[in-house]
């Protein structure tokens, strides 16, 4: 047979392929610990049922991606590494081992051993390193594909190098990528229709929310932060944020990083040489950040008084129903493109969606009759106040927003996309 027949015949094979994916992801630690709280025994129950339990929460992108691969013929499983009891009740379940201070580690080298994934899909690019997954690769050579996501500022950029393609919702981010030699592809976040069927009962509305994070760094959320004390000192802007211990852990993590940099530096300073530096534990790492880790800087008071504990999952989703209107404000990273997911879980759950102005907003939505745009905090301010005195037009471009992302931005358009960029891939491997 000729060659290039048998390029063909392969790559038609290729094509339909029924492919395995895993993909191995952590939660908020405040959410996994609301999560136990709420739910009195759940830490001693078996791992199927605490799986099923944490995935009906919604939190994150959940089983979202694989529940709508799975619709297009994918075997695809979900690892939420740092769920300690759940992943301790698979341990024990599976005849394993017990497990050292590196359990999260050790689990998860264990769970993608055993389902032997033809596709790895990686979405915390902070606790999988590139250490770890060049691990991973060498205890299971079923792997053919590894894709990592990333979408917001990064520290040490090593670990993208160990991904075969990465994904980002972040259009700035995906030139990055690209000018530093990576395969990159823009994906948009989506809404997985099924949370609808879970929030329950309208409870008591509010006029205005805000649900989200603001942390002050480079290319974080300092836009942000203004942007919400101009709102609560003119409208009743109901907050709800992680602003307590979370935020106190980060800024002790980036304090020891910041102490790492500067003990690297110093011996390099003094004459060490950078390849002796390189193969230091720990210190070893720093030289690939290429900066000092910025600490998260005081978040002003104002804010702290009047903020609500953050909420999470169909919690978070039920508030966001339950608001007349949801305020949307991007990262500092993403100054020039609508990007993040609150566009599609705002409109998911048919609220109305107040968010800032971006030029590639029209692509997504029909700016004004599916989302409404502000440009300042004056003219956020100023729309606020309308929507609220006109209560039909309100609903009709909350409906109008919904009807636009159940059509065309859930888990099933996006998993399409997803499938065609992992099979030719593959193809091209």
């Amino acid at each position: 047979m000729p060659p290039n027949d048998e390029l063909i015949k392969t790559q038609s094979a290729d094509t339909n392929l029924l492919l395995r994916l895993q993909r191995i992801t952590t939660n908020y630690a405040s959410y996994l610990q609301q999560f136990y709280a709420r739910n009195p025994g759940l830490a001693s129950a078996s791992y199927s049922d605490q799986r099923a339990a944490l995935m009906a929460d919604a939190c994150g992108w959940a089983d979202f991606w694989s529940v709508a691969l799975t619709k297009l013929g994918y075997t695809a499983t979900d690892v939420i590494a740092n769920a300690e009891p759940m992943q301790k009740a698979w341990v024990r379940e599976n005849g394993k081992a017990d497990t050292s201070s590196e359990w999260i580690y050790e689990i998860v080298t264990a769970q993608v051993e055993s389902f032997a994934p033809d596709v790895l899909f990686v979405n915390d690019y902070v606790t999988f390193t590139a250490d770890f997954l060049r691990h991973l690769r060498s205890r299971c050579p079923a792997i053919r594909l590894v894709l990592g996501w990333c979408g917001a500022p990064y520290q040490d950029p090593s670990v993208f190098t160990e991904y075969d393609v990465v994904l980002s919702n972040v259009p700035v981010l995906v030139e990055d990528f690209t000018s530093r030699g990576h395969r990159c592809y823009l994906i948009n976040h989506a809404f997985d229709a099924r949370i609808l069927s879970r929030l329950g009962p309208s409870g008591s509305v509010i006029d205005f929310s805000f649900i989200g994070t603001i942390w002050k760094d480079k290319n974080f959320h300092n836009n942000r932060e203004q942007l919400l004390l101009d709102l609560i000192a003119q409208t009743n802007l109901q907050i709800f944020t992680d602003l307590f211990k979370p935020a106190l852990r980060r800024r002790l993590d980036t304090k020891l990083k910041g102490s790492l940099y500067d003990s690297s530096q110093l011996l390099l300073n003094l004459g060490v040489p950078r390849s002796a530096v390189a193969k230091l534990p720990v210190l070893g790492k720093t030289l690939q950040w290429g900066e000092r880790p910025a600490s998260n800087q005081s978040l002003d008071e104002r804010l702290a008084r009047i903020a609500q504990p953050p909420i999470f999952g169909v919690e978070m989703f039920r508030q966001l129903r339950d608001s007349k209107i949801s305020l949307n404000t991007h990262i500092d990273l993403s100054s020039s493109h609508a990007s993040n997911m609150r566009l599609y879980e705002a409109t998911g759950v048919g609220t109305c969606l107040l968010t800032d102005w971006k030029p590639n907003l029209p692509e997504l939505f029909d700016v004004e009759s599916e989302v409404v745009t502000y440009r300042n905090a004056s003219e956020c301010i100023e729309k606020v106040r309308y929507l609220l005195d006109h209560e039909q037009e309100r609903q009709r471009i909350a409906t109008a927003g919904q009807q636009r992302t159940l059509r065309e931005h859930t888990f099933d358009n996006r998993a399409e996309q997803l499938d065609d960029l992992i099979r030719s891939t593959l193809m091209a491997k």
